[in-house]
């Protein structure tokens, strides 16, 4: 029998134990397992919130809904189109049919207006930039570059500038536009060409570095003064024809300019006497069965105000 008032530590009932029963016994009790432990470890068995499940439910009866109004399933060659009948494509199609609609009252006007005219009208003159904008970037810029400053290396001029070949204004540049240069597609095409004064023996290698030296001090560059006073003569006989005594160039007959900085294929004494020896040809294609007359106008207004435009 044990002693209600033995005090040894292991019969000694403390208040706190009294007064606070054990935290396990206020534990919810948990709900069943899905029976299955994979290393000592149990997945309770819990239903999903009714929400969730009604949720989920709505979204399988919204997506055979889409199925079936829809274009949805791909087939070998084509999608099933729903009841519906929507397209995207016939969408953008009609959008685009659209805009067409309304910018070709301003391509008729374009077509209507005196191509110097077309300034004059604010409006009109906007629709030509950016529509003109539009045409180059897709035409053009492969070669005269998307700001129109062209790539000297391969000869394809800068259009920034105010030395033009054939001619800076509007009509120029709308005739160069449609039919080309030296191309053999359009007989209007603009048409030159320099002889290869080095490969056809016109010149030998000595009086070609003569005539480099003398079209360096036209331009003032550096230069053999006693190289170029020799040069001059074989200048005046075989260039000052097209290029003019003074190397100002002949813009009619597409002959640069040789007395100023503004080089089509490089300023360099070694770029001029290549040039000088083998002749360039550069070509640009007509345009005439590739854009509309409008379009040709667009683009041209385009590039007269770029800045170099006579």
């Amino acid at each position: 029998m044990v002693d209600s008032n033995d005090k040894t530590p292991e019969n000694k009932v403390t208040p706190a134990s009294r007064q606070y029963p054990d935290p396990a016994a206020k534990l919810k009790q948990d709900p069943p397992t899905t029976g299955h432990s994979w290393d000592g470890i149990e997945e309770y068995d819990n239903p999903m919130p009714r929400w969730w499940v009604w949720i989920f439910i709505i979204t399988i009866i919204w997506s055979v809904g889409y199925w079936i109004a829809m274009p949805a399933w791909p087939g070998i060659q084509s999608a099933t189109q729903g009841v519906l009948g929507y397209s995207s494509r016939a969408n953008v199609a009609a959008e685009i049919t659209e805009f067409e609609s309304r910018n070709e009252q301003f391509f008729v006007q374009l077509l209507e207006t005196d191509l110097d005219d077309i300034r004059e009208n604010d409006e009109l003159h906007r629709f030509a930039i950016n529509a003109g904008g539009s045409v180059f970037r897709a035409q053009c810029s492969q070669c005269h570059g998307t700001g129109g400053a062209g790539v000297q290396a391969g000869g394809f001029p800068n259009l920034l500038d105010d030395d033009w070949l054939w001619g800076g204004t509007m009509e120029d540049i709308v005739t160069t536009v449609t039919w080309g240069i030296r191309n053999e597609d359009y007989p209007d095409a603009r048409w030159s060409e320099m002889p290869a004064f080095g490969a056809d023996g016109l010149l030998d290698d000595e009086e070609i570095d003569q005539v480099v030296n003398f079209v360096l001090s036209l331009s003032g560059s550096d230069h053999d003064a006693q190289l170029a006073a020799a040069g001059a003569e074989h200048y005046e006989i075989n260039c000052a024809s097209c290029h003019m005594d003074d190397g100002s160039g002949d813009y009619f007959i597409g002959a640069p300019a040789l007395n100023n900085q503004i080089w089509l294929y490089g300023g360099s004494p070694e770029a001029i006497r290549e040039t000088i020896y083998y002749s360039r040809f550069g070509v640009m294609p007509g345009f005439e069965t590739r854009l509309r007359e409008a379009e040709i106008r667009a683009v041209a207004a385009y590039v007269h105000q770029l800045g170099g435009g006579q």
